[in-house]
C-alpha cells in the first residue's frame, strides 16, 4: 500500500513538473515573440539601391533637383512645388503633379536604428482611433500604409480621404512621403510620384539632432512666390516656375 501511494505521488510530481515545463516553454515563446516584435520595429536601416539618397551618395545633388536645403527634390515638367511652414521653419515640401501629390518630410533618426516600423504603428494607431481604416501592405517603396482618414467635407458631412504613407530609413535620417489624390486612390497611377520620392536627396548635416526632429528646409534662391490671395491653405507657401495648378482627384469619398 505504501508502494502504491508512493507511486501515485511520483506521478503527481511528474505531472506537476511537466506542467511547469509547459508553462516555461509558453513563457519563453511569449518572450521570444515580444522580442521579435521589438526587433521588427527597431531594425537597422535596409540598403537603398534605388534611393532615396543621402547627400554623401550623390556627386551633384543639385543636378535636376530643386535645392530646399535639407532636401533636393527632383524637378518634373508640369509639377507644382509647395512648402509647408511650422512657426518660422519650413518643414515639408509637397510635389503636386496633375491630380496627385506627394508630401516629403525628413527627420533625424538614430545612427544605427530605423524608425519607419515604429512610425508606421503610431500612424496606424492614430488613424484607427479616429475611426479610420488602415492596411499595411508591401508596395513599390517597401512597407507602407494605405489608409482612409476621416475628414470633414465642405458641406459639413463626414467623409474619408484616401492616402498612402510611405517611408525609408537612411543613415541618421528618415524620409516620409504622404501620397494623396489619384496616386492614392489608384496606386498604379503613382509611378512618377514614387520615382520622385526615390530620387530625393536628404541632407542631414553633421550637427546634433534629437531623433524625430524635422530636418529644416529653405526656399530655393530663384523661388517665385505666388501671391497670398491665390494661396488656398493657410500656413502654406507655394512657388512655381511654369508649373500647373492643382486639380484635385477623387481623394475624398462621402459617407452616407
Amino acid at each position: 500500500m505504501f508502494g502504491r501511494r508512493k507511486k501515485k505521488g511520483a506521478a503527481e510530481d511528474a505531472a506537476g513538473e511537466a506542467e511547469q515545463v509547459v508553462d516555461s516553454v509558453d513563457t519563453e515563446a511569449d518572450e521570444a515573440e515580444e522580442e521579435a516584435e521589438r526587433e521588427r520595429v527597431r531594425l537597422e536601416p535596409e540598403p537603398r539601391p534605388d534611393g532615396p539618397w543621402d547627400s554623401s551618395e550623390v556627386r551633384d545633388p543639385g543636378e535636376g533637383r530643386v535645392d530646399l536645403g535639407g532636401l533636393f527634390v527632383p524637378g518634373v515638367d508640369g509639377m507644382e512645388l509647395r512648402v509647408e511652414v511650422a512657426g518660422d521653419a519650413i518643414v515639408a515640401a509637397t510635389v503636386v503633379l496633375r491630380d496627385s501629390a506627394v508630401q516629403l518630410q525628413a527627420f533625424a533618426a538614430p545612427k544605427r536604428e530605423g524608425i519607419w516600423g515604429e512610425v508606421r504603428e503610431e500612424i496606424a494607431t492614430g488613424i484607427t482611433q479616429q475611426g479610420g481604416i488602415v492596411d499595411e501592405v508591401e508596395g513599390p517603396l517597401g512597407w507602407e500604409l494605405r489608409a482612409q482618414v476621416p475628414v470633414q467635407l465642405p458641406d459639413g458631412t463626414g467623409g474619408f480621404q484616401v492616402v498612402r504613407f510611405v517611408g525609408v530609413d537612411g543613415p541618421r535620417w528618415f524620409l516620409r512621403g504622404v501620397i494623396s489624390g489619384q496616386g492614392a486612390v489608384q496606386p498604379q497611377a503613382a509611378g512618377l510620384l514614387e520615382q520622385i520620392f526615390r530620387d530625393t536627396v536628404v541632407v542631414r548635416g553633421e550637427g546634433p539632432m534629437a531623433p524625430r526632429d524635422p530636418i529644416v528646409l529653405k526656399l530655393p534662391n530663384d523661388a517665385q512666390m505666388v501671391p497670398e490671395s491665390v494661396q488656398q491653405d493657410e500656413g502654406q507657401s507655394r512657388f512655381a516656375g511654369g508649373m500647373g495648378q492643382l486639380q484635385r482627384g477623387p481623394e475624398i469619398t462621402e459617407v452616407r
